[in-house]
């Protein structure tokens, strides 16, 4: 499976913000979902922008269209450019949510034990 790096159902993430800076969070790694999304207040402290389209997201919470941003982040030294749901996530344990999206562009295999 050549050089796979495994990562657990949490990661930390670098994420960049508009002007260069780099800010550090707990990610959630969720392999169900097939689109990442990082809070929208958090989205907004790192200038991220602009939405460059909207897209229905199923989720727990219903059916909703939302807008989607492009950003770079940092996964286990890994920078990988991805779109990103912006969502009200402040109700939520971890203000980003890896999806498949960003998952398949790594070469990461996923053990919940870790």
């Amino acid at each position: 499976m050549g050089n796979r790096v495994i990562l657990g159902l949490t990661a930390e993430i670098t994420l960049f913000s508009s002007d260069g800076q780099e800010i550090k969070v707990i990610g959630r790694i969720d392999t169900g979902a097939t689109a990442s999304s990082i809070d929208s207040n958090l989205a907004k402290q790192l200038g991220l922008g602009p939405i460059i389209k909207t897209k229905l997201i199923k989720s727990a919470s219903g059916n909703l269209k939302r807008p989607i941003v492009k950003s770079k982040l940092k996964l286990n030294g890994d920078i990988i450019e991805a779109d990103f749901s912006l969502a009200d996530r402040s109700h939520m344990t971890y203000p980003v949510l890896v999806g498949q999206n960003i998952l398949k562009k790594g070469h990461f295999l996923i053990d919940p034990k870790k």
